[in-house]
């Protein structure tokens, strides 16, 4: 179901000459391709920047659109110093919409084919060391009224390399604490099985034992991780605690929740584990993305060329 932001988005999308396709569009990436709400509202933002470009060049009608117009708008995002990954998403949304359009009938001709996109630099994740996610994970106050349930928050993240919106939304049913496992619902919907270790486990029982049966009321549902006001943890509110346990630990100012994912993913691949099943338990629909991480473990590195090099 759309969140509310999302519905906001697409309303506003009406005022637009071409704006009901645009809505058709979005509801058919909900309700039929089953994308999630945060990936429904960044294609729902590009689309309306273009609809707002379209308008100001007086193109009034979808079949005015043509690659011109497109490098166009490509051009004067760049000259916004809009970064390369916005611009190709941005991009990404409206090839998708055209396609749409012409499945729909809507424009005679699918151009997208012709489009091109900006070469964007692969960069490498941010990475903390095995040491410094310890002492992450140890900053939480035992005399701190929510203790327990940011202590369960931060072993669950690490433990698993779950998103912050994955954490969010995640409920109790689907844990299975006594066979070590839970079952993680990701980007389009797509669900997948990951363990969860000893010491993640104790912190999540001692936290629903404890804790959590305090903040639960009426509001609470099924949800795992509770607000002070029973309410479930919102992604923002999940990105705002990991960023307040990192300054508290000294740890780099740009570590983000993703960066627990990051260390999750190269600790692992460092430690031995195959990259296969490292994509498995990511969520990873294209292993290239998670061969990212076997570029930043230098250590892991110098290690295999040692092993494998014919003149070490």
């Amino acid at each position: 179901m759309p969140s509310v932001q999302t519905q906001a988005v697409t309303r506003k999308l009406l005022a637009f000459p071409f704006g009901n396709a645009v809505k058709s569009f979005l509801d058919y990436l909900s309700v039929e391709v089953g994308l999630s709400n945060n990936t429904i509202l960044a294609y729902g933002r590009d689309l309306k920047s273009f609809l707002v470009y379209c308008q100001s060049r007086k193109i009034n009608n979808i079949r005015q659109i043509n690659p011109p117009i497109i490098h166009e708008f490509t051009i004067k995002m760049s000259r916004e110093q809009k970064i390369e990954s916005s611009i190709k998403r941005c991009l990404v949304a409206i090839k998708m919409f055209l396609r749409f359009a012409a499945s729909s009938e809507l424009i005679e001709n699918d151009f997208t084919a012709i489009l091109e996109s900006p070469k964007v630099w692969q960069k490498l994740p941010c990475i903390c060391s095995e040491q410094q996610v310890v002492n992450l994970l140890d900053t939480p106050n035992e005399k701190e009224p929510y203790y327990l349930r940011d202590k369960a928050l931060l072993e669950l993240l690490y433990a698993t390399g779950a998103r912050a919106s994955e954490v969010a939304g995640m409920k109790q049913s689907n844990l299975n604490l006594d066979i070590g496992y839970l079952r993680c619902i990701g980007k389009g919907n797509k669900e997948r099985i990951i363990p969860v270790g000893k010491v993640a486990i104790t912190a999540i029982r001692e936290y629903l034992s404890e804790l959590r049966p305090k903040l639960a009321n009426v509001h609470s549902e099924d949800f795992l991780l509770l607000s002070r006001t029973g309410r479930p943890l919102s992604r923002i509110e999940i990105w705002r605690l990991v960023k307040k346990y990192a300054i508290r630990a000294g740890m780099p100012r740009n570590l983000t929740v993703h960066t627990l994912r990051h260390c999750f993913a190269t600790h692992l691949l460092s430690g031995g584990a195959d990259l296969r099943s490292v994509q498995e338990m990511l969520g990873h629909v294209d292993i290239s993305t998670t061969q990212i991480y076997t570029h930043v473990d230098q250590s892991r590195l110098r290690k295999i060329h040692k092993e494998f090099h014919p003149r070490p």
